[in-house]
């Protein structure tokens, strides 16, 4: 600002044992109420993963801790009763072929001596009746072959995502039935973090609402957040409701589904106020709060005390509802040991 540069233009004349201070300048703008909250890293797609047909489990491909990709072949069922159903059921199909094309070739040399009165009507009625019913049986024989041949096709469970095994639950050897669960897999990428955030602040939430994200199990993770979800279904035993949040950029490889994860919400107050670094307001054990000011007024700044009223505090700031004004140049460093009218040298 203006002042703050003609603070910097006197700074030139002082003396040289005069005690360096930084400085910075109060300001008016939107207040923010931050509320703190835990909760819990969570996959947006976790399985148990089965076969959809019976069979014994020949191969496992995968442990507990492994990464797998989507369409990775994790266990492999025994095919070879399958095989064999297989290969009697186009047996039958080519059986029943072999009788369709015979009732056929029948029914046609009929209807060729129907003219000369070689045949009788029942017996041309009896050989169609025998055609229809073998291609009825032949329709039916080349479905069923269908039907085992997709079996065969799902005689292996294969990942429906990119994630990591979380537990291995059947064993080669081992006979499963279908639904019967054989792997457990859990998405590692695209974590959420939800929270149980007290039903006072419903109101005030939205997804417009800026989020901070960090995990105590994994102390080099932060991240901003964006709300993807505000579920309105409050838990009757906590009076909370679930916000759902995505992290703004890459999370913490540390970070893993079930670990637990703090936020901070930015919840708009709804009016403004003047605000100072937090490193400008000092506090003494009588309870005073205490923000030293620069009087650029005379030739040599000088500082003056003000006696101040906090209010809320946020991103590295604090409200200042009484004492100071926008504006108003206050010292963030060097300011623990000042006297009121002495003169700084601003750094």
């Amino acid at each position: 600002s203006l002042i703050l540069a003609a603070l910097f233009l006197a700074n030139t004349a002082l003396a040289l044992d005069a005690p360096p201070v930084n400085v910075g300048e109060a300001d008016e703008r939107p207040i923010v109420r931050t509320v703190r909250v835990s909760g819990t890293v969570t996959s947006p797609n976790a399985a148990m993963l089965s076969p959809s047909v019976g069979g014994l489990v020949a191969k496992l491909n995968v442990d507990a801790g492994d990464r797998v990709e989507a369409g990775d072949v994790l266990v492999v069922l025994d095919a070879e009763l399958q095989a064999l159903e297989l290969r009697r059921r186009e047996a039958e199909l080519r059986q029943i072929e072999t009788a369709l094309a015979d009732s056929r070739r029948r029914l046609d040399e009929a209807e060729r001596v129907r003219s000369a009165n070689a045949i009788s009507e029942s017996e041309i009625e009896t050989r169609r009746a025998t055609a229809e019913r073998d291609a009825a049986a032949l329709a039916a024989a080349q479905a069923a072959v269908q039907q085992q041949r997709s079996i065969v096709g799902r005689l292996s469970v294969k990942a429906p995502f990119a994630g990591v095994v979380s537990q291995r639950i059947a064993a080669v050897g081992e006979w499963v039935n279908p639904g019967n669960a054989v792997v457990e897999l859990i998405e590692t990428d695209n974590l959420r973090f939800d929270f149980r955030v007290p039903q006072e602040y419903y109101e005030e939430i939205s997804l417009q609402t800026a989020v901070s994200l960090a995990s105590d199990a994994a102390p080099g993770f932060s991240a901003d957040g964006r709300i993807i979800a505000v579920v309105p279904v409050k838990d009757p035993g906590s009076r909370t409701f679930l916000v759902r949040v995505e992290a703004n950029n890459e999370i913490h490889p540390g970070v893993t589904p079930g670990m637990s994860a703090r936020g901070i919400l930015k919840v708009d107050a709804q009016r403004s106020g003047i605000v100072v670094p937090r490193d400008a307001l000092l506090r003494y054990p009588d309870g005073r709060h205490v923000v030293w000011i620069v009087d650029g007024s005379a030739e040599i700044p000088v500082v003056r005390e003000r006696p101040v009223e906090t209010g809320l505090m946020f991103d590295g700031l604090v409200e200042i509802r009484t004492g100071i004004h926008a504006g108003d140049i206050v010292v963030t460093r060097g300011n623990e040991t000042l006297q009121e009218g002495l003169q700084v040298s601003i750094q």
